[in-house]
């Protein structure tokens, strides 16, 4: 689909001077922060909030992974499945692991399967069931319950950005992949 209204990720150039401070961490790094520095003040109140939920979730790195990569594919956003394929290899998934997060639930381990049933229940009936918030406070406690739905929530947040805006992948992470393809039987 294209993007209803093209918005350029901002370049080191055009960068806003209210927010100079940010071009070196995390906001300088990614096309979508780079996409969301049109809104300056959005993206500084989005720091604070991307780090609990990328860096310090009650889930932990991996599972949080589980996550992120579900809410991509319910939203069909091309980049955070791409971008999140490179993140998730990171802390240790195979291609046949983030390929299962893809397909149908009982496909999955069951660690994922409760994650991923969690996503596609925030899409579909826009709340846990009591029987998965129940699993997940059992699983992750009761601030990883939360987590979870500020997890879609985010990633909700970052993939109508990404959509509507038409922004691309970035260029490590194409290359990346272009090296190492994405395979959906394992390597």
């Amino acid at each position: 689909m294209t993007a209803a209204f093209p918005l350029p990720p901002i370049s080191d150039a055009d960068w806003p001077e209210e927010i100079a401070e940010m071009t070196g961490g995390f906001a300088g790094k990614l096309n979508v922060y780079r996409t969301m520095a049109h809104d300056p003040a959005l993206l500084r109140a989005w720091a604070t909030l991307r780090d609990h939920v990328v860096l310090k979730s009650a889930l932990g790195l991996e599972m949080v992974e589980v996550v992120i990569l579900r809410t991509g594919v319910r939203l069909s956003s091309r980049y955070e499945w791409q971008q999140h394929i490179s993140r998730a290899r990171k802390v240790g998934f195979t291609d046949a692991r983030i390929a299962s997060i893809r397909g149908q639930i009982d496909g999955m381990a069951p660690e994922d399967a409760l994650l991923a049933r969690a996503v596609d229940e925030l899409f579909d009936m826009k709340q846990l069931s009591p029987m998965t918030a129940k699993a997940l406070v059992e699983a992750y406690g009761k601030e990883g319950m939360i987590d979870v739905m500020a997890t879609v929530g985010f990633y909700s947040t970052l993939g109508f950005l990404l959509k509507t805006c038409g922004t691309p992948l970035d260029d490590d992470i194409a290359a990346e992949l272009a090296t190492q393809p994405f395979s959906e039987t394992d390597n």
